[in-house]
């Protein structure tokens, strides 16, 4: 009797192990055939919010450029562009998404210093003819110190990213360096006036500022390389300096090329759609863990 009971015990065991494991077997194939149909559409569907944050990180960066540098003239004058090799700044990045989603916008805010100016143009069919002057110089330098606030978007790719900026900047015209026409010893009448600016001068300055560029990224180190077009809204100087029924403006307009290195001070995440439907794949079935950085 005993031994009949074991051999039932032992018969409905192995029928019991034998349905175990066809209903594990059975939860595979769901399983791959869930896989199988799974699109686009309901991937992007999932609310991960939560549970991944993408492209949301910071980054503080040194920059050095290169100003080439023309004021715009009303009424106008023949000029040259003047290439001044000094403009460094720091910046501050933050990365960040629109609708919890779109992993491509961000902010700007930096500190910068340059110089920007003007030259006036020789006639080149008549050498000796004297060139447009602004009390009495026919060259200018200023030196200047600006914040801008730019709008950062960027479009990942790699290890490169596409870069857009647009936005505004405040800044102030800290120092002036005239070059007055023919040397000092021919115009000493405005030797009182080349390292100062008068009272009809402007030095606070604004206007807009933006540009393209591109980006090589080395965790958690990033490379850029920009072109920046900016263009003042503050006039050097009063419109009415010269004549009170005629206003003159004179803005200045410099596109800087530049070289930044950036670091990382935030952990970088997902870039692209791709991964992010990879990790929507890995939050369905249980395997995400939020570290995949």
């Amino acid at each position: 009797m005993k031994r009949s009971s074991a051999i039932i015990l032992f018969f409905f065991a192995f029928c019991s192990l034998i349905s175990a494991q066809e209903a594990k077997k059975d939860t595979i194939n769901v399983e791959i055939a869930i896989s199988d149909t799974l699109t686009n559409e309901f991937l992007d569907s999932l609310d991960i919010r939560k549970k991944v944050t993408i492209n949301d990180y910071s980054m503080v960066g040194v920059q050095y450029g290169v100003g080439l540098s023309q004021v715009m003239w009303n009424p106008k004058y023949k000029q040259d562009m003047l290439i001044l090799p000094v403009n460094f700044g720091v910046t501050y990045t933050r990365y960040g998404k629109m609708f919890g989603y779109m992993p491509f916008f961000g902010f700007q805010i930096g500190l910068m210093y340059g110089k920007e100016g003007y030259q006036f143009e020789y006639d080149k069919d008549d050498p000796d003819k004297r060139p447009n002057t602004i009390e009495g110089a026919d060259r200018a330098i200023y030196d200047v110190v600006e914040m801008p606030v730019l709008s950062h978007l960027h479009f990942d790719f790699w290890k490169m990213k596409i870069i857009a900026n647009i936005g505004f900047y405040a800044g102030y015209r800290l120092k002036i360096q005239r070059f007055p026409y023919g040397g000092e010893y021919l115009n000493k009448e405005y030797a009182a006036v080349e390292h100062s600016f008068l009272e009809t001068d402007r030095r606070f300055d604004y206007g807009i500022k933006g540009g393209l560029g591109f980006g090589l990224v080395f965790d958690p180190l990033e490379i850029h390389i920009t072109a920046m077009y900016k263009h003042s809204l503050s006039s050097l100087y009063d419109p009415n300096t010269y004549s009170n029924y005629y206003y003159r403006y004179a803005y200045p307009s410099n596109i800087v090329i530049s070289a930044g290195v950036h670091f990382q001070i935030t952990k970088r995440t997902g870039k692209t759609k791709a991964q992010l439907k990879k990790e929507a794949k890995e939050i369905v079935y249980g395997n995400y863990t939020g570290t995949d950085r």
